[in-house]
């Protein structure tokens, strides 16, 4: 199997990618802004050296769109790219926290009606529907990030394609 392809295994399975490259941190940013310049109308984004953030160009912009950030390093005398698809770091700082948020309550009211049930006190008789919500809560937490996946299908297509065409023609060749 060659490189190329298990990189772009690793771009389709994975929403992150690592290659190598021949090109140093420089050539490969200034080839990266000249694809981006040449497909101005579809894709906008911030480039330099190091790091690299791209979006797709819509109508419209939401919390959902999808961003493409490449990062340039040098390993063992070699640049490598590292790629990650997903959304702004905001958004995932968000979902996070509120599973974070929402587990943490559900483990303190299931607690709560735990130890009532164990001791046999009737002071929390509410702690047992708060867990369910809480339950509830992380599920409808999912189900909107799912709902922003499936929204955001088409442009991680194109992101795909666009990591695919801007990088993988720099990969080095073992």
């Amino acid at each position: 199997m060659e490189t190329e392809e298990r990189t772009i295994d690793k771009i389709r399975n994975r929403p992150r990618f690592k290659m190598f490259t021949h090109l140093d941190k420089e050539s490969y940013a200034e080839n990266l802004k000249i694809y981006l310049a040449a497909h101005k109308d579809e894709f906008s984004g911030n480039i330099n050296k190091e790091i690299a953030t791209i979006c797709v160009e819509t109508g419209y912009d939401n919390f959902w769109k999808p961003r493409l950030s490449l990062r340039t390093e040098v390993e063992d005398d070699q640049t490598v790219i590292r790629g990650v698809f997903g959304p702004s770091s905001a958004v995932w700082t968000f979902f996070m926290f509120l599973y974070f948020l929402f587990s943490i309550l559900w483990m303190t009211f299931f607690s709560m009606y735990y130890v009532e049930k164990q001791i046999n006190s009737h002071e929390y008789p509410w702690a047992l529907p708060a867990s369910f919500v809480m339950i509830f809560c992380i599920a409808a937490t999912y189900a909107a990030a799912r709902f922003g996946q499936v929204k955001a299908k088409d442009e991680m297509k194109k992101l795909r394609r666009f990591a695919e065409e801007s990088t993988l023609q720099f990969e080095k060749k073992d």
